[in-house]
């Protein structure tokens, strides 16, 4: 896997997942230590200073998987409001990992088996 993008998440974002982190209801859910480390490694700014192309919670991202040449386009919600459609939850692997991106950014993706995929932004909406 290659060096970890920078990202900058709002401070309520911010709040709101560490509350989530801590909460009984989610404690045994897969997708919590991946959260935690984007939590550790994001750049927390005030909710009005958080530029328009970076990936927050409640935003359609539009991001494409390299390797494979699709793109998808998905709102990042919390767990409790995932699996309708185009949703995926902040738990989820490609979740915890689009958060805090902006457009033209790039991570590694976890796939299973072991394997990754790069994932990159395209556009976000709000």
């Amino acid at each position: 896997m290659s060096e970890l993008p920078p990202i900058t998440i709002t401070q309520t974002d911010w709040n709101r997942l560490d509350a989530l982190l801590s909460s009984e209801r989610y404690e045994n859910l897969p997708g919590l230590d991946g959260l935690r480390v984007e939590l550790e490694r994001a750049n927390v700014v005030a909710d009005d200073a958080i530029p328009a192309d970076v990936v927050t919670m409640d935003s359609t991202v539009r991001f494409a998987e390299e390797a494979a040449g699709r793109q998808f386009e998905l709102k990042l919600v919390y767990p409790n409001t995932a699996g309708g459609d185009g949703t995926v939850s902040i738990l989820a692997p490609i979740g915890s990992a689009l958060l805090g991106l902006s457009v033209g950014q790039e991570i590694d993706w976890a796939l299973p088996g072991g394997r990754s995929t790069k994932v990159r932004v395209l556009s976000v909406r709000r």
